[in-house]
């Protein structure tokens, strides 16, 4: 039941969601009823009740079996009723007489100056109430949802962002209640010989979180591009999520050291989104990797790098993200590889976002200079569950790809 849209406009506006109306009104699933209530065309005489509402909610339930009734919105009932007494009455009586028809209502309501509602009544009265919120910080819009009550259940306190898109509302809690995900004792190589090696002779476990972290330069993308390279040549599907090349550079930059991306993504085993970190908000890139997973089914997933995340959110939201993210990759059984830039600080060097507790295996890869040449370094900080070496080795980008190798005078010993 409407009391701001007809029809017409509410069938237009929901098939931008993905939802078709038409087709649940022509199935006799859905009933649609527009109430025209315009306080300049009303004349009040004597007291104002809801009976003729209630004759009218009963012929439109009946008329489908309807188990789920939806008001939007409440306030449009009581327009310049000046009699709070009275509205308070109907308001109460209305919420009974849903609970007594045995239907599950949703009825929405504008926000009040101090009060959840204009009328401060809805909120004692229901026995779910959630709150939705638009806000924009630092010209980043956010949509948040907190349900502030929900009788004999429970529930999550907490603010979660939410999203309208192409196939309707997508809400995503921070992270899992629990960290109930499974444990694979598989093994997937890591596309270079040497590092499978130093990651106790087997590579990465299957459904593990990889961060590789190092400063400018330092060969993060090569490394990423090797993981999924690897992957595609073993016949499983990959997913590489670039924020700061196109596909098409990509494709160029790693067909010169012996990788040839774009062989993979017409065979459909590699897709490649490439998007600018600030083209959307940090819950949309969210909801695009959940759809992207969805669609792909990939079982390795590139994200290159996060650190341009930092320009889509403030403070510690880019964290907060990517600890969703990998929590829902982790619960998928995806192995990722996530490349982040390292910043020198007071407190030594550092990832941008600070995200290397979260992950099973961290990799830093350095720059160092030796007689006026700049030598690629690359060491495995810690990896969960397994031995590792732990000296450092040198990193090399040639024509067929990233080898490792000792360096001279450094002793060979494993953790």
């Amino acid at each position: 039941m409407a009391f701001e849209e007809k029809e017409k406009d509410l069938q237009e506006n929901f098939a931008s969601l993905g939802f078709d109306l038409k087709s649940l009104v022509r199935s006799k699933k859905l009933v649609i009823d527009y109430v025209y209530i315009e306080r300049s065309e009303i004349e009040e005489t004597g007291e104002y009740d809801l009976e003729g509402l209630f004759v009218r909610l009963s012929s439109a339930i009946d008329s489908v079996g309807a188990k789920r009734v939806v008001l939007d919105t409440i306030e449009a009932l009581f327009s310049g009723l000046s009699n709070q007494s009275i509205l308070r009455a109907e308001l109460r009586r209305l919420f009974r007489w849903l609970k007594d028809r045995g239907v599950t209502a949703i009825v929405t309501g504008e926000k009040g100056d101090s009060l959840l509602t204009k009328h401060g009544l809805e909120e004692y009265v229901a026995d779910c109430v959630i709150c939705l919120d638009h806000r924009v910080i630092d010209q980043i819009a956010t949509r948040r949802l907190k349900i502030v009550k929900y009788r004999g259940s429970r529930h999550g306190t907490n603010e979660f962002p939410f999203l309208i898109g192409e196939s309707g509302i997508s809400v995503f809690p921070l992270t899992s209640l629990l960290l109930s995900s499974a444990s694979s004792s598989g093994r997937i190589t890591s596309g270079i010989k040497n590092l499978d090696v130093m990651l106790g002779e087997k590579g990465y476990y299957r459904g593990s979180s990889i961060l590789v972290s190092g400063s400018p330069g330092s060969g993060k993308t090569s490394f990423g591009a090797q993981f999924v390279d690897s992957a595609c040549r073993g016949g499983q599907r990959a997913l590489f999520f670039a924020f700061e090349e196109s596909e098409g550079q990509l494709s160029r930059n790693m067909k010169n050291i012996g990788m040839d991306l774009k062989k993979w993504t017409d065979k459909g085993l590699l897709k490649v989104i490439a998007n600018r970190a600030t083209l959307c908000g940090l819950e949309m890139h969210l909801v695009m990797a959940h759809n992207a997973v969805r669609e792909v089914k990939p079982s390795v997933v590139v994200i290159d790098p996060i650190t341009t995340l930092v320009g889509a959110g403030t403070l510690d939201e880019p964290k907060a993200m990517m600890a969703r993210l990998l929590d829902f990759l982790k619960n998928e059984g995806i192995t990722v590889l996530a490349t982040d830039l390292t910043t020198l600080g007071d407190r030594g060097e550092a990832t941008e976002i600070g995200i290397s507790s979260l992950c099973d295996t961290w990799i830093r890869l350095s720059m160092e200079t030796h007689d006026y040449k700049r030598m690629r370094r690359i060491s495995i900080i810690k990896s969960r569950g397994m031995r590792h070496a732990y000296e450092t080795k040198e990193l090399i980008i040639t024509s067929t790809g990233l080898e490792i190798k000792d360096i001279t005078g450094v002793r060979e010993g494993s953790k």
